[in-house]
This record gives structure tokens, sequence and C-alpha cells, in this order.
């Protein structure tokens, strides 16, 4: 035998480890969803009568529509919030437009539905701004009435995808292309339209169908908003009322995945055979001008309004966390620290339950990483790029079908030391969060593992360093950037993680964070202290944003030095 497999037990025994994981933990569960969405009850065979019903039933085909309108109204809305910001930022001598831009990120630090309920205190029908706008104009607006709220929520979270994509592409433009448009007569908005965001159009189109996904399987901020009607809320109602067995709990699962895919497929079709690419080499962006005074008066206006609305949930919490009574007025009658203090005296469980799960959520994220980065590019055995293909097809999954994909697998079966259904255990919870934030960590250590030189791993063999030893004494301290990385978003993303949560979590004395936030959320009495838990999970995704960020800057400038010197 002289394959490398062979030759290299220990990356083959990895890879057969690393697979039975993924197969058992999100290839089976999503398979058995699939299953049992084609299966009829009574028969046991295989039929499309259950998608026939799911399509034949007024509330199912309301909340499908309603699902698709709400996703794509709020890729329209959070087009028309980021465009601005990132036109006048990267288009214009704009002051302040670092300080625009990092704001512009902020709202990606609270998770939609944290903020949902201090929005509807807001911009609800009896909130602040509805109050003001009747005592003084006479109207209101249904800012958060039905469809509206979610997709006012969903926009202001989610746009800074959009924001983020379409500015880097904005700066990335060849500003020789837009100098020879205005050559031949292009200028203001005809030159907008026609060369500069056709050319963006590769980070505007990423950022938009990011914002669609996120969206179209959001669970949390419909049901805090008591939106039922969509696709999402319609699958936990069905499995948590009527139970596991229910057959159009598992078709509209399958129809969150199928469309999921679909938006992945949208976005690449829309760029396939266009060419975006530019002829300069480094450098560039777009030629920045100045504004004229009536120019910069509208500009900052508009940047001022959106900045508001979009800063308008951290208020919103804030506000709501220390009110002590928030009803029928534009601010709350008193601040008090005791919802913090309750949240701490009398449920402390949500918050070290959170970094416990989250901690070894992102530590298996880290090592799964790491050694499906390796084995991908590093190894030649066959079909290993497979594993990379399958982890990152989490992507597609959202978190309410994994979890109803573990209940249908696991729901069975005790746990091996004791009574307990294995799908309830605390730990399939940090399997599931893993399994979620898994594609995240493992691009953080595939382009970690990219920057290390394979000359390296060479010199250490060829000095009697056996293969297991190099990859701990070399390989993995030069990816410790990347690696570190990945842990801190993991760590932070996976801490608010609310759709597999809810499904999975049996009692409060295992709940995270999250769910206790959902709990607290559900009567007018528990907002404050909810708020309190939701302040406390935008700290921690905030403090893991931030490490995460300088932790990349970090090495981005050493990886500079050593390529300037």
């Amino acid at each position: 035998m002289t394959s490398k497999a062979y030759k290299n037990p220990g990356q083959t025994l990895l890879f057969i480890l690393i697979a039975l994981f993924m197969l058992s933990f999100l290839v089976i569960p999503v398979v058995k969803v699939f299953y049992v969405a084609f299966i009829d009850v009574n028969t046991g065979n295989l039929t499309l009568v259950n998608f026939l019903d799911f399509f034949n039933t007024s509330l199912f085909q309301e909340s499908f529509f309603n699902s698709f309108y709400v996703a794509g109204m709020s890729v329209i809305v959070a087009t028309i919030i980021s465009l601005p910001l990132a036109y006048f930022t990267t288009r214009f001598e704009f002051k302040g437009s670092v300080i625009i831009q990092s704001l512009g990120f902020v709202p990606l630090i609270m998770p939609p539905f944290v903020g949902a309920v201090a929005m509807q205190l807001l911009f609800g029908s009896n909130g602040s701004v509805n109050l003001l706008m009747d005592e003084y104009f006479g109207f209101t607006i249904p800012f958060m009435e039905g469809l509206n709220g979610v997709i006012f929520v969903q926009s202001i979270h989610y746009f800074p995808f959009i924001l983020i994509n379409l500015s880097t592409s904005l700066n990335n433009i060849d500003r020789s292309m837009e100098e020879s448009a205005q050559n031949l007569g292009s200028h203001g908005m005809r030159l907008f339209r026609r060369i500069v965001f056709p050319l963006a159009m590769p980070g505007y189109v990423a950022g938009a169908s990011l914002v669609f996904l996120k969206v179209f399987d959001d669970l949390g901020t419909p049901l805090l908003l008591n939106v039922n009607n969509m696709l999402a809320p319609q699958a936990y109602l069905r499995i948590s009322s009527i139970g596991i067995d229910d057959p159009m709990g598992y078709v509209i699962a399958v129809i969150l995945v199928v469309f999921s895919l679909f938006a992945m497929w949208v976005a690449s079709l829309a760029l396939k055979g266009k060419d975006y690419s530019t002829v300069q080499k480094g450098g560039g962006g777009l030629a920045k001008r100045k504004m004229r005074f009536w120019e910069k008066v509208i500009a900052y206006t508009i940047v001022i309004i959106i900045l508001l609305a979009v800063l308008s949930p951290h208020l919103g919490l804030t506000l709501l966390s220390f009110g002590s009574i928030w009803s029928y007025s534009v601010l709350p009658d008193g601040f008090t620290p005791e919802h913090y203090v309750s949240i701490f005296e009398e449920t402390p469980e949500f918050m070290v339950n959170t970094l416990i799960y989250a901690s070894m959520a992102a530590t298996i994220d880290i090592i799964l990483g790491t050694a499906i980065a390796y084995l991908v590019l590093r190894s030649k055995i066959r079909f290993r790029h497979w594993l990379d293909y399958t982890a990152m097809a989490a992507l597609a999954v959202p978190g309410l079908v994994l979890g109803i994909g573990y209940l249908r697998t696991f729901l069975g079966m005790s746990i091996p030391f004791g009574d307990m259904p294995l799908a309830t255990w605390w730990v399939m919870l940090v399997i599931a969060l893993s399994i979620r934030r898994l594609p995240y960590a493992l691009r953080a250590c595939t382009s970690a593992l990219h920057q290390v030189s394979r000359s390296l791993e060479e010199a250490a063999e060829n000095l009697g360093a056996n293969k297991t030893k190099t990859i701990y004494r070399i390989v993995v301290p030069l990816m410790s950037g990347g690696i570190l990385a990945g842990f801190v978003t993991s760590f932070a993303t996976a801490a608010v993680e609310l759709s597999a949560t809810i499904m999975l979590v049996s009692s409060e004395s295992d709940a995270p964070l999250s769910y206790g936030i959902y709990v607290y959320m559900q009567s007018a009495a528990g907002r404050g202290a909810g708020a309190a838990l939701g302040m406390v999970a935008v700290v921690i995704v905030a403090t893991g944003t931030y490490f995460s960020h300088r932790i990349i800057e970090k090495g981005r400038r050493e990886r500079s030095l050593e390529n300037n010197s």
C-alpha cells in the first residue's frame, strides 16, 4: 500500500471521526426532517400529500406569502437605509464618515428579537414616537403594526450586511472607469445608475442575499411581536403544540431550507456571466468630491435620521432595562437598577449557562475548524473537501430546522446515565450551537492556515519532528490569530442563538440567556428584567465583536509589516 491514507493513519482516523460527527449531528437530523415531510402518516409511504395539504391550507398559504413578503421588503428597506450611508461616505469628502460607518455596524451587536419589544415601546401605536406625532401633528404612523413591525425591526438589524459589502465594493471600483464615463458626459444619478452601482453589484448582492436569508428564517422577532402567520413561527407552534409527529412542522422546515438554498442560488445567478473586475493595482476607489452647502445639509439630514432610527433599539432597550414603568408614555415613569439586581439574584443560571454553552460550542468549533482546514489543505485524503462542503452547508440550515431534526432523531434515546431524552439534554444544545456556528470558525481557521507556509512544516519534519508535533508546535501557534478570531466569533453569536435553543430547552435550570429573554418578554411585568438580560447579551456580543476585530486587525498589520520588510 502506498496511498496517503495508509501512510497517515492519524489523518484518516481524524477524517472518519469528523465525518461521523457531521453525519450524526447535521446530516442525519436534516435528512430526518426531509424524510418525515414526505411520509404519509397513515401508510408510511413516500408521498407529496403533506405538501399538497400545506399549499391547500389558507393559514399556511398566508404564512408562506408573509415570510416571502417580509424577507423581500426587509431587503428593500435595508437597501434604502444602506445606500445613502455607503454612497455618501465613499463618494464624497464627508466629515465623520468613519464614525458614521462604525455606527452603521452597531445594530449587528444586538440580536433582532432582543430589541423587538423595545422598538414596540418606541414606535408602536402607543409608543414614544407616535404619541409625540399625535400630540403635535394629529396623526400616527403604523411602524410596528403586524408585518410592518417585523420588517422594520429586521431591516434595522440586518442592513449592515448590505452596508459592509456595498461600501467595500464601492471602495474597490477603479476610478478610471468613473472618469471615462464622466468624459463621455455621464454625471449625477445617471453616472450612479449606469456605472457606479452596477460595478458595486457583487457586494450588494452578497449583502442582500444575507439579509433575505436571515429574515426568512428568523423565529424570535415574529414571536416576540406576536406575529404568528409566518413560516418559522408556524413550524415552532405546530411542533410545540400539536407534537413532534405533526407533518406540517416538517413541511415548513423543508420549505425554510429550500428557500435558504434558493436565496444563495439567486445570488450566484445574479452575478453569473458578468465581469465586475477592475484593471487597477492597489488604491483606486471612487474619486471623492466636495459637496456644495445645500448638498451637505441634505446629506447630513438623511444620515442623522437614518442613524437615529438604527440606534433606536439600543436606546429603547437601555431605557426599558432601567425604567420602572413604561406604558402609554414617551419615557418611563422612573428609573431604577432593580431589574439588573433581580436577574443577577433570581436567574443567574441564564448567564452562567450561556457562558458555559457558548464557550464549549466555540471550543468545539475551533477544534473542528482547525482539523477540517488542515485535512482539506494539507492532506490527500479522498473526499476531504466534502467535510468543508458539509460544514458550510450549516449556513443554509435554520436553527429551527436543526432543533426539529434533533427532536425527531434523538427524542427516543436516553442519556447514558439517566432517563432524560437525549434531545433535551443540555449537551445536545451545545452541539447544536456548535453546528450552527461552525462555518464562521471554519472560514477563520482556513484563512489562517492559508497563510502558513508549507516550508515551515517541511523544515520541522526535516529536523526530526513527527506530524503531530509539527502541527502542535508549528502550525497551531502560527494559526493562533485566526483560531482566536474564530473562537470569539462563534462564542458571541452562539450566546444569543434562539431558534435552536427554544426547541431543545426543557427546563429553565438548563436554559441560556436567549431563552431567558424570550420568557421574560412574554409578559409586561417581565419586560424590564428581559431588557436587562438583553443588555447583558448586547455586552457579550459587543465585547466578542470588539476582540474579534482587534485580533483580525492585528493579524493584518503583522502581515503588512512582513510584506514590507
